[in-house]
């Protein structure tokens, strides 16, 4: 039982990446692929927000620093909530796969002060993009104090990982997993290099997230969904999400909350079962 009430858990986050996505994954500088950043600015993050104010609930936004330095009215928009949990997200929506320590610790280390410059508040979560773990970011996230990680695969409930191989060091922070199934992008987010499709029916992706969400409340898991305002936010796919949660909350005895209550609710249970060490 999560929280000794909850037979299961639902979690929301939004990755809120405006431009960075395009010029610091896709390395895209003209104007029609920034303009598509500034779709989040302009249309999806204020549905998102109007759509999380309706409902009372908490999500986490995770921000490159970037996105801080650039947006600073749309971050204070987020942050007057007050409700909201929010995390690393890459300085520039880069890669870590392959830098060194001494210059991943220092981006972190500057998207983390963004972070409470911003927010008033220090990141406890980290979401390497795009999904990906470098060999160095789980040494720097336990350096730093992070409770939570949200970039690996490796189960569809939170778990206690071995990174950055399989069978090496059992590290102290909670893997709240991610999946292609439960983002919005592999859906919606259509792109010509490298080429995406991107063009579901709202109706298919709403059928699928139901039945991911049906089978994590059968086995009593957390449900963990991931969106970005250019996808998601277009009218017929916010209005599908409203849905979705109206589905979730239709189920009375699901805990709904931000990534890091989960993870330290989920790590308090393994602790008192004696199971975290494990």
């Amino acid at each position: 039982m999560w929280k000794g009430t909850y037979r299961g858990a639902a979690t929301l986050s939004v990755d809120f990446d405006a431009e960075t996505l395009w010029t610091g994954t896709f390395k895209l500088s003209t104007p029609s692929p920034i303009s598509r950043g500034d779709y989040d600015l302009r249309a999806g993050l204020p549905r998102i927000l109007d759509l999380l104010d309706r409902h009372e609930m908490p999500a986490t936004f995770m921000i490159p620093g970037q996105v801080i330095d650039e947006h600073p009215e749309a971050c204070a928009d987020i942050k007057s909530r007050g409700i909201h949990d929010i995390g690393y997200h890459g300085y520039y929506h880069e890669s870590v796969l392959e830098i060194p320590i001494e210059e991943e610790r220092e981006l972190m280390k500057r998207g983390v002060a963004r972070i409470e410059d911003a927010f008033d508040v220090s990141p406890r979560g980290n979401r390497s993009p795009p999904f990906a773990l470098g060999p160095n970011t789980a040494e720097l996230l336990e350096e730093l104090d992070f409770a939570y990680d949200s970039s690996l695969f490796g189960h569809d409930e939170p778990y206690r990982p071995r990174v950055p191989v399989q069978g090496g060091k059992l590290r102290d922070f909670v893997e709240l997993p991610v999946s292609w199934e439960l983002d919005d992008a592999p859906y919606f987010l259509f792109n010509f290099f490298p080429y995406m499709s991107g063009m579901a029916t709202p109706s298919q992706v709403l059928e699928i997230w139901k039945a991911e969400f049906d089978g994590s409340y059968e086995a009593g898991g957390c449900f963990l969904l991931v969106v970005h305002p250019f996808c998601i936010g277009r009218w017929p796919r916010v209005t599908m999400l409203a849905e979705l949660i109206d589905y979730i909350k239709s189920h009375d005895d699901v805990w709904i909350a931000h990534h890091l209550d989960i993870a330290q609710e989920w790590r308090r249970r393994q602790v008192e079962a004696s199971t975290w060490d494990e």
